[in-house]
């Protein structure tokens, strides 16, 4: 593996760089405030052509590797972690599950608008009783003739009031458990689906989160996305590629705490000198830069062999796993750092620190991720 990104990656990494720090931080704040989604930014997104930035140009995409899409959710995770999180989740999920599993046809007709910044796409696989367990999923989908018919409801729907294609998981034989999930490809005006409660979450307030509601929803039959019945397989294959961008996204997170926690320490004096100058302050520094870079290394490590065409069940999960708690250590640090002024909204580390919490939740929670590896270490797939 070679440490030194290429210039097209840094031209890359400068780039976004400089759209965050222009377009997105400033306005952080107040799309969290609001709970609102920020369509004029992604907007912007899609005409940089980063709302496809793993699928082929063939397809309406930018084409990069996955080194420069880590390094894309780490600067947007910097800025805020709810661009990052959009991003992501239309990428890594909705949009690649089409270009992963889809026909041609499909892939023409749903995964190039979504490539190109036209539609955003919504995954849909969570539901009120079916979380970690994915195999327990309840939402039906039953061929009639020339069509599927979908019943069910998913919950923690991420784009899911805003999306307009949507990749939703459902039960085609429940005598065979998660080896009868099948995937299906649902636009937004299909009748007998509707939008559901838009949840109110504690932090990546400006990402959309809903719920979203089957009643005899008729998908024609040439939607089934993937072979009958490989949906969970598939789906495994989507989340190695979700975890990398998750991971790279609590990076940013973490980052911006430790950036803001240099800044404040430097400025902030007590008994007649700046608090940097405690070692109790440079050791908390010190720590989180420390897994900051490690957690970087084992993001880029998984993304390296992702785009060497290695299987990186093993590799994305840990470094989801590691990424996330390094996230939340080190935004719980940065309000410490900050003392009374890391607790209010004045400051922007209380707002990375209910970001940081989702990391260890979604695409998997910290507990799913180490009964991955450690299925993965003993030579067994996950069951």
């Amino acid at each position: 593996m070679n440490f030194e990104l290429t210039d097209e990656q840094k031209a890359v990494q400068q780039m976004v760089r400089e759209f965050a720090r222009e377009e997105i931080v400033t306005k952080a704040a107040i799309y969290d405030e609001k709970a609102e989604f920020p369509w004029e930014i992604i907007h912007k997104l899609a005409d940089l052509g980063l709302l496809g930035i793993i699928i082929p140009q063939e397809y309406g995409g930018a084409g990069m590797d996955y080194i420069s899409y880590a390094l894309i959710l780490e600067e947007f995770g910097r800025a805020d972690a709810s661009i990052a999180l959009t991003v992501e989740s239309h990428n890594s999920l909705a949009a690649n599950h089409i270009y992963l599993a889809g026909t041609e046809d499909q892939k023409q007709r749903y995964l190039v608008p979504l490539a190109r910044g036209e539609k955003l796409g919504a995954w849909a696989l969570t539901e009120p009783e079916a979380g970690s367990d994915a195999s327990s999923i309840k939402t039906t989908a039953v061929l009639e003739g020339d069509h599927w018919t979908l019943n069910g409801s998913k919950s923690f729907i991420t784009q899911g009031s805003v999306a307009g294609i949507c990749v939703i998981m459902a039960s085609t034989d429940r005598t065979l458990g998660k080896k009868g999930i099948s995937a299906f490809i649902v636009e937004r005006e299909t009748p007998g689906f509707r939008i559901g409660r838009k949840e109110d979450k504690l932090g990546l307030r400006a990402s959309d989160t809903a719920q979203l509601h089957f009643e005899d929803a008729r998908i024609p039959k040439e939607n089934l996305l993937g072979q009958l019945n490989q949906g969970f397989i598939d789906t495994l294959r989507v989340l190695d590629g979700g975890r990398i961008g998750i991971a790279s996204m609590a990076v940013g997170i973490a980052r911006a705490a430790l950036e803001d926690s240099l800044k404040y320490a430097k400025e902030r004096v007590q008994f007649g000198q700046p608090i940097a100058s405690f070692q109790a302050i440079q050791w908390k520094l010190a720590d989180m830069a420390t897994q900051i870079d490690a957690a970087r290394l084992l993001v880029h490590q998984a993304a390296f062999l992702m785009d060497k065409g290695k299987r990186v069940t093993k590799e994305a999960s840990m470094a989801k796993l590691y990424a996330s708690e390094v996230a939340m250590r080190a935004t719980v640090e940065a309000i410490q750092i900050h003392g009374g002024y890391g607790y209010i909204k004045e400051y922007p580390v209380e707002r990375y620190f209910r970001d940081a919490k989702l990391c260890q939740i979604g695409e998997g929670t910290s507990e799913i991720q180490r009964l991955v590896i450690a299925r993965q270490l003993l030579g067994r797939e996950i069951s």
